[in-house]
């Protein structure tokens, strides 16, 4: 107190005793940029056998826990299931929901005729190949107990259970609700002969749970990304809610929400690019039609492994173009989009993912669902999902810095130019490593002020020109003879 340029926490100034005394101030001390290591909440629905409390966010660190915690076969192992093959090295956790007063969707496979060939059947469901053989001489009842059984042996898979009475086989969603009407169920006869295989898709799932809770209960703690198991425009507007109370600046704690889908572009287009309507929000698009000879990723495993990806790339201003879903089942060819499909999505909210070399499925370019201003404009500004990121990481820097230096500070007139030089320290670090540009031509844009109205304020500006993907190279070839 009797130094004007060295404060000290714990030596005070009244010391009449002679001595040496020192303290440690550690405030300095850290000179890098935190630590970019994202964190994902997956909201999602269990079963009765799922041991985990409601609407309380868990751990997750492998799929056996996800079981146990979920259910077997239930949305929320799958999901969890599908974050972790997609990137086995995120910080998961899962916020399980019961299921509401819904019915489950249901369907059925009836066999007809006796085999005249021996060979076998690849059945798909869902994501999931369950190879079933048949031998000449098999008549039809026989054909179905086999399917019946094939199926219960990957049980724990899938998100149906399987149950036989002569020559049907009844598939039943595990969950209630919607959902369950997107599980897929495909077959292909390989050289089975006079028989034939009938697939009734599941449907009649009706009546989703309500996330609110499960959202609520996220808002105490940091989460970047927040991936809702359902598409519904119910719940997603739950989550655009929960979105805008947590970039809040009294909540301060930004996240990306993140959902997945797989039907009709045009219905998603709407509902994404208008509907939502939202820079905190992003939906990954993989079109699938249910009677293509392949497996088909459910809606919420799309969502999980976009989001396990994106929080894969710690550098918030890196593009995601081509990076791969592991896990995800490739759409058939006559699904995949065309370049026209994928100009439209990018246009309209619409993250496409595309089929690459090897038959993966990768990100063509991540995109927020923010189309328009408030006027109705169309608003190209939070158009990336690196825009987003980048803002997020840098109040994240900035406000880190600040904890750090002003922790106990004094307002006094060198206050205002102290958190200036703090301020444009971090700036200068995050343009070392290309997150953001141009510091030195906007720093008299900087500014730190006090507060004309609270004796015990700072107020700073703190222009920000973000680091854009490269996204787009455009040559011109001039030929010379």
């Amino acid at each position: 107190m009797a130094s004007p340029n060295i404060i000290f926490d714990n030596i005070p100034t009244s010391l009449r005793k002679p001595g040496r005394y020192s303290e440690f101030n550690t405030s300095l001390a850290i000179k890098s940029l935190p630590v970019n290591a994202p964190k994902i909440a997956i909201v999602a629905q269990m079963t009765s056998a799922g041991e985990a409390v409601a609407d309380k966010p868990l751990k997750i660190l492998s799929t056996d826990e996800a079981i146990t915690a979920g259910g077997q076969g239930s949305i929320a192992h799958l999901a969890c299931k599908a974050a972790l093959d997609a990137n086995p090295n995120i910080e998961l956790y899962l916020v399980p929901v019961d299921d509401g007063s819904g019915s489950q969707a249901a369907g059925t496979i009836t066999v007809t005729g006796t085999a005249s060939t021996t060979g076998y059947y690849d059945i798909w469901i869902g994501n999931v190949l369950i190879q079933v053989t048949v031998t000449s001489g098999d008549i039809n009842t026989v054909i179905a107990a086999s399917i019946d059984t094939a199926i219960q042996a990957k049980e724990h898979l899938t998100q149906v259970t399987s149950g036989v009475v002569s020559n049907v086989v009844t598939l039943t969603a595990r969950n209630d609700g919607l959902a369950g009407n997107n599980i897929a169920v495909a077959y292909k006869n390989n050289n089975i002969g006079t028989t034939t295989i009938v697939v009734v898709q599941p449907t009649a799932g009706a009546t989703d749970p309500d996330f609110t809770n499960a959202f609520a209960s996220l808002l105490t703690s940091d989460y970047q990304f927040i991936v809702s198991t359902l598409s519904d425009a119910t719940n997603l507007g739950l989550l655009k809610t929960h979105l805008g109370s947590r970039v809040a600046p009294t909540e301060g704690k930004p996240a990306i929400g993140v959902f997945g889908y797989n039907g009709v572009q045009a219905t998603l287009e709407t509902l994404a690019g208008t509907t939502m309507n939202e820079e905190w929000m992003s939906t990954a698009y993989l079109k699938y039609t249910k009677t293509t000879e392949n497996g088909h990723s459910l809606e919420y495993e799309i969502g999980a492994a976009y989001a396990a990806v994106m929080a894969g790339e710690e550098d918030p201003a890196r593009p995601l173009n081509d990076l791969v879903l592991t896990g995800i089942a490739p759409a058939h060819l006559d699904n995949r989009l065309t370049r026209t499909q994928q100009e439209s999505c990018l246009s309209n909210g619409v993250t496409p993912l595309h089929v690459v070399p090897g038959e993966e499925v990768a990100i063509v370019r991540s995109i927020t669902t923010y189309t328009t201003d408030a006027s109705g404009f169309d608003d190209p500004a939070l158009l990336d999902t690196t825009t987003m990121r980048t803002l997020a990481y840098v109040k994240l820097a900035v406000e880190a810095r600040q904890r750090s230096v002003f922790q106990r500070a004094k307002l006094s007139t060198k206050t205002p130019d102290r958190v200036k030089t703090q301020v444009l320290y971090t700036l200068n670090q995050l343009e070392e490593f290309e997150i953001v540009e141009n510091v030195q031509a906007n720093k008299d844009g900087v500014i730190c002020e006090r507060d004309s109205v609270d004796a015990n304020r700072v107020n700073t500006k703190i222009p920000t020109d973000v680091v854009n993907g490269l996204h787009v190279l455009a040559n011109r070839i001039d030929l010379i003879l």
